[in-house]
């Protein structure tokens, strides 16, 4: 017994006497949070990608679709022929960078609403991608190159044009009918069918009949178009506190507007038939309006009865409307 005693006592003694592991002093200022990580800086592709998206390219394109017709018919009816291609290259370049311009200003304006709506949420400015200050400058540069670009390779009338369209865009529109009245649609349907008559000065010097029809066509396209895209985000819309039509109207006034401006660009569309266009611009001009204002009625009808608008079906046939008809338009000036 006194044995084990002494054994137990010994072993307790040793295990008592052993040393601690020594751990560093550590000294916590931060209170003991992880410091936050940085992202890192966007690379050159993803600063040039949203360079690109600051100029909204998919609007550019449809702007693009209106503006090669108009001169191809222009050459035909004022010189029995075809556009310089240098004048077509050069007013295609410019155009883009006016239009480019137009709405890389328009991001700089709208830099309060857009963090406010989903759907422009993503731009570069809200996601700090580009500076407003780089965008702003990044789309003055833009439109004082396109307006040299036009007014240097064709003629002032056109360059002029150009220039009022930017600044239509921008200041009248940007400024003051987006943010102030319900008709903001309509009116700022003039700087969206403007390339028309810039294509049509810059080959002719000049602004025909023919010009203006086809101008109020595209005027005429435009609030049924953007109508069917504000009814989809509405609430984005009035989250921003932007009175477009489908806010502040009911669905049933959105959808009459929409049939009524459908039939004013048939008619449009129609009257330049006899005046400067063969069969094949007639039968596709008639055909693609009747389905176009056909849709419209629908989304009218659906309205009336309270049910699910739908309104991405007027808006997707309404971008291939205005496609196959300015093709079809491309492709007559070439039967004559």
């Amino acid at each position: 017994m006194r044995r084990n005693s002494m054994a137990a006592t010994a072993a307790t003694a040793t295990t008592e006497a052993a040393p601690h592991p020594v751990r560093p002093l550590i000294i916590r200022t931060d209170g003991g949070a992880t410091p936050p990580s940085t992202p890192p800086p966007p690379g050159a592709a993803a600063v040039l990608k949203a360079y690109v998206a600051l100029t909204k390219p998919r609007i550019v394109e449809l702007l693009l679709i209106t503006t090669i017709p108009a001169m191809l018919l222009a050459a035909r009816v004022a010189h029995n022929g075809l556009p310089p291609f240098l004048t077509v290259l050069t007013v295609v370049v410019g155009g883009a960078f006016a239009a480019g311009a137009a709405n890389a200003i328009n991001c700089y304006l709208d830099r309060d609403i857009d963090p406010l709506m989903r759907r422009t949420s993503r731009r570069p400015i809200p996601q700090h991608t580009v500076s407003a200050s780089n965008a702003l400058v990044f789309g003055l540069i833009l439109g004082a190159a396109s307006v040299a670009i036009i007014w240097i390779t064709t003629n002032t009338l056109a360059a002029l044009l150009t220039l009022a369209a930017i600044a239509y865009y921008d200041i009248v529109y940007t400024m003051w009918l987006k943010r102030t009245t319900a008709a903001n649609t309509v009116w700022g349907g003039v700087c969206g069918a403007a390339p028309v008559l810039i294509g049509w000065a810059a080959v002719t010097g000049g602004l025909s009949w023919e010009a203006w029809i086809l101008f109020a066509i595209v005027f005429f396209w435009q609030p049924p178009h953007f109508f069917a895209l504000a009814i989809k985000y509405k609430d984005d819309y009035a989250a921003a506190g932007i009175p477009m039509l489908p806010v502040v109207a009911s669905a049933s006034r959105v959808g009459l507007e929409s049939v009524i401006w459908s039939w004013l660009m048939v008619a449009a569309s129609v009257a330049l038939w006899p005046m400067a266009t063969t069969p094949l611009y007639g039968v596709v001009a008639i055909a693609c309006g009747l389905m176009f204002c056909l849709e419209a009625h629908r989304l009218y009808g659906r309205a009336r009865r309270g049910e699910d608008l739908k309104p991405m079906r007027l808006f997707h046939w309404s971008t291939s409307y205005i496609t196959l008809v300015f093709v079809a338009l491309a492709i007559d000036t070439f039967l004559v």
